[in-house]
C-alpha cells in the first residue's frame, strides 16, 4: 500500500505545479515515479495502512470477505488441476478470453467510452460475456471508469495509483471510496446507460445474475457436458479462472499506470506489453489515456502490438453486428506536428495540479502523505 515516498511528497509540498515540483526533485514526472515509487515491500507500511483505514472506519468488510473467500475457493481450484478432465481445464482457458473480451470490448470499449456502436445482438452477447467475468454490474463498472478517466490520479479517482501500486490494483476495492470519488461521479451524465435494455436488465439482477453466470454456469457446463464433478468444475472453472481473469484486470489499475514507457503523454499510464497480454489488448495504456474514445486502445495494428480485443471489434465490423468503429491516429498525426512546432498539450494530470494551485490547496491534496493511504 506504497503512497508517494518521502522524497516526491516532500518536493511536492514546497510546489504548486507538477513541474515545480519535478524541479525540486531533480528529475521529470515520469522519472520520478520509476525511480522513487517502487513496490513498496515493507510490512510495517502494510501495517501503518490497514492501521489508518481500521482506525478511520474506512475499511470494507463485505467486500474484504468476498475477495479472500473467492481466493481461498481459487486456491481450491489449483488444487484439483491433476484431477479434473482435460476438458474442464480446457473450458476454464476458453472462458479466460470470453470474459476478457466482456470486459475490454463490452463494459470498456463500448459502454464506459463509446468507441464504436454495436448492434442489439452483439450488446446482448457482450452482457453474457461481461456477466460470466462478474467484475460489477455494467453501469457501476462504466460509471466508475468515466470518472477514473476525468480525474485520473487524483483524489477523485477510484483507484488513483499515486497511492501505491497495491492500492491501485485491489485495495481501492478494500475500502471506502474517497468522498471525492462519490463527489464527481454525482456530475457525470450516464444516461446513454440508463436507455440501454441490455445495461438495466443486468444492473436489475446484481449481483445475483452475475455471480450465476461467473460461478454455477461454468460449473452445470462441466457437469453436463462431459460428466465432471460440479464443485470441482466450480473451484476450477469459476473461481480459479475468475480470480485470474480480476487480476489481469486490475493490472491495468496498477501496473500499466506505473510501470513501461510513455511515448504519447510524459505523464500516466504507460505502454506495457505484459499487461496487454492478460488482459487481452489493454496494456497501451499511456496511449489510452491520450485518446480514450480510440477502439483500438493503441496506436498501432495487431501485427505491431497485440490486442485480440480490436481483433474482435473488427470481426463484428465486417460482418455487421458493430460498426463506426472511431480512430485517433490523426490526432496523433496533428499532436506530432504541433510538438515539432515546439507545441505541447496539457496532460489531465498537469491540468488536475494546476486546478489545485489555482484554489490554493496543498500540493499534499495530490500527492497524498503515507498516513492517507
Amino acid at each position: 500500500m506504497a503512497t508517494s515516498s518521502p522524497v516526491v511528497a516532500a518536493s511536492a509540498a514546497k510546489a504548486a505545479t507538477p513541474a515545480e515540483a519535478a524541479a525540486k526533485l531533480g528529475a521529470t514526472y515520469p522519472h520520478e515515479q520509476m525511480a522513487t515509487r517502487p513496490l513498496d515491500l515493507n510490512p510495517a507500511h502494510w501495517y501503518a495502512a490497514i492501521k489508518w483505514h481500521y482506525d478511520g472506519g474506512t475499511l470494507n468488510w463485505p467486500m474484504i470477505i468476498y475477495i479472500g473467500l473467492c481466493h481461498y475457493w481459487a486456491v481450491l481450484g489449483l488444487t484439483r488441476l491433476a484431477t479434473v478432465h482435460t476438458y474442464t481445464l480446457l473450458w476454464a482457458y476458453v472462458l479466460w478470453p470470453i470474459t476478457g473480451l466482456g470486459i475490454t470490448a463490452g463494459v470498456h470499449r463500448l459502454w464506459s467510452h463509446r468507441s464504436y456502436t454495436a448492434g442489439p445482438a452483439l450488446r446482448c452477447l457482450l452482457m453474457l460475456m461481461n456477466s460470466i467475468a462478474n467484475q460489477g454490474s455494467i453501469f457501476h463498472w462504466a460509471r466508475d471508469h468515466r470518472v477514473h478517466h476525468k480525474h485520473s490520479e487524483s483524489t477523485a479517482d477510484p483507484h488513483n495509483a499515486q497511492r501505491g501500486f497495491f492500492y491501485a490494483h485491489v485495495g481501492w476495492l478494500l475500502c471506502k471510496k474517497h468522498p471525492d470519488v462519490v463527489k464527481e461521479g454525482k456530475k457525470l451524465d450516464f444516461n446513454d446507460l440508463k436507455r440501454d435494455g441490455f445495461v438495466m436488465f443486468q444492473r436489475k439482477l446484481d449481483p445475483w445474475f452475475t455471480m450465476f453466470m461467473c460461478f454455477v454456469f461454468p460449473g452445470l457446463v462441466a457437469k453436463f457436458g462431459w460428466g465432471e464433478r460440479f464443485w470441482d468444475a466450480v473451484w476450477v472453472a469459476g473461481f480459479l479462472r475468475y480470480i485470474f481473469v480480476l487480476h489481469s484486470t486490475w493490472l491495468v489499475n496498477s501496473a500499466a499506470h506505473i510501470f513501461g514507457d510513455h511515448p504519447y503523454n510524459e505523464q500516466w499510464p504507460a505502454e506495457n506489453p505484459i499487461v496487454s497480454f492478460f488482459a487481452v489488448g489493454e496494456g497501451w495504456h499511456n496511449w489510452h489515456h491520450q485518446y480514450p474514445y480510440d477502439y483500438a486502445a493503441s496506436e498501432f495494428g495487431i501485427t505491431s502490438q497485440f490486442n485480440p480485443t480490436k481483433l474482435f471489434i473488427d470481426f463484428f465490423c465486417v460482418i455487421g453486428m458493430a460498426s463506426n468503429p472511431k480512430r485517433a491516429t490523426s490526432s496523433w498525426e496533428r499532436t506530432k506536428m504541433k510538438r515539432d512546432k515546439g507545441v505541447f498539450e496539457k496532460s489531465n494530470f498537469v491540468l488536475c495540479m494546476e486546478g489545485y494551485a489555482a484554489r490554493g490547496a496543498d500540493a499534499a491534496e495530490a500527492y497524498p502523505a503515507k498516513k492517507q493511504d
